[in-house]
């Protein structure tokens, strides 16, 4: 299997596809136990309807509930910004809020049409947004813990660290794929493999799909399309892990 980063074209086919989808191939290589590497439900998107976000992420720590020691969030901006030409592919800014509770916005209109004008994929924050009708308009994919008017104090701490968002830990530069479904990573040593793995996956998963959708079906007939299904999605898996 080759670690070598997603050129556009295979970031543009991983987006085809919806983030479950996605989930489901990753476990097919076996990597990861089933119950790691996505965002737990504290993590909600915000504009179900874009198509799915695609990128690398750059990690950032954020408060907002007392005033910085200097500079300010548009301080830290020319940083974030910088660091994308870091990156192997477009960037999905990740924000840690550390304000317990989380006190004000992480993100607004201004600074989200900053990040899509660098070609930025979208954002996440363990914290909160704003300007959520702005930022629709401007359809940038966007998730939240939820969603607060002002923006107090807000600045940046620390970039490119480790971060956790929705009980996940974030690395710098790791592969995100996220839809209104949530978001989860994809392994760097399998990235390549899985646009294929979901083409391969949905067209065992429609014999049932098919099946159930048909004029009468009986459980006997069922039985038949589960196992049928069963029997290719096996043989996908085990092609998968022997690459």
């Amino acid at each position: 299997m080759s670690t070598t980063a997603l050129n556009r074209d295979q970031l543009a086919e991983l987006q085809k596809y919806d983030t479950p989808t996605v989930c489901n191939v990753v476990e097919l290589f076996d990597v990861r136990p089933r119950s790691a590497g996505f965002m737990n439900d504290s993590i909600k998107c915000c504009f179900g309807h874009l198509p799915p976000m695609v990128g690398y992420a750059l990690t950032t720590t954020f408060r907002s509930a007392s005033p910085p020691k200097s500079g300010n969030v548009y301080a830290g901006l020319n940083e974030q910004i910088a660091g994308f030409s870091e990156l192997p592919g477009p960037a999905v800014v990740v924000f840690q809020d550390l304000d317990e509770p989380t006190c004000s916005a992480t993100f607004g209109e201004v600074m989200c049409s900053v990040y899509k004008s660098f070609g930025a994929a979208g954002l996440i924050t363990s914290g909160a947004g704003r300007d959520l009708d702005q930022v629709e308009a401007i359809q940038f994919p966007a998730f939240t813990n939820g969603t607060i008017c002002a923006h107090g104090y807000c600045h940046m701490l620390h970039m490119n660290i480790p971060v956790t968002v929705g009980g996940l830990v974030i690395e710098p530069g790791e592969l995100l794929h996220g839809d209104r479904n949530g978001v989860t990573t994809i392994p760097a040593e399998v990235a390549s493999e899985v646009a294929d793995g979901c083409k391969e996956l949905m067209k065992a998963e429609q014999i049932i799909l098919d099946y159930v959708r048909g004029p009468n079906p009986t459980p006997q007939g069922f039985a038949e399309a589960r196992q049928a299904s069963t029997d290719a999605i096996n043989k996908i898996g085990q092609r998968l892990r022997r690459k």
